[in-house]
């Protein structure tokens, strides 16, 4: 009996020192880990959606104004290249923008997969994480 008490205490603990450790890992996750983790799987989510070429889909994942070409031109090009997602390989809080990510990925055109990963730039437009190609 007294050894299922304690049993009992020591898995109670366990326990608690587990919900303890989960919101300390939480409260420790900063501004700029949340917006690299957002850029980053926006930019995965678009190159996921890439392949059916819908820019009802995809259009709303881009960054607008500026230099920003229209969704079909943008889409086009990257289908005409066999543009796809590999790997991401970091993210940086864009030093310049604190709205903006600079998310190095490793991208493979026509199948072939580029030595060099390629900075693409992720910006906090309209309440969401948009890519600018």
């Amino acid at each position: 009996m007294a050894r299922s008490a304690r049993l009992g205490s020591a898995v109670r603990a366990a326990r608690a020192c587990g919900l303890l450790w989960a919101l300390a890992a939480l409260a420790c996750s900063s501004p700029e880990a949340k917006k690299k983790e957002a850029a980053q799987e926006s930019v995965r989510a678009f190159f996921t959606e890439l392949p059916a070429g819908d820019c009802k889909t995809l259009g709303p994942m881009l960054a607008t104004g500026g230099s920003a070409k229209p969704c079909e031109d943008t889409v086009r090009e990257l289908l005409e290249h066999g543009m796809q997602l590999v790997d991401i390989v970091d993210a940086k809080v864009d030093g310049r923008d604190p709205e903006a990510v600079l998310v190095h990925a490793k991208l493979a055109r026509d199948g072939v997969v580029r030595d060099a990963p390629v900075i693409l730039r992720v910006e906090h437009q309209n309440g969401g994480w948009k890519l600018r190609l």
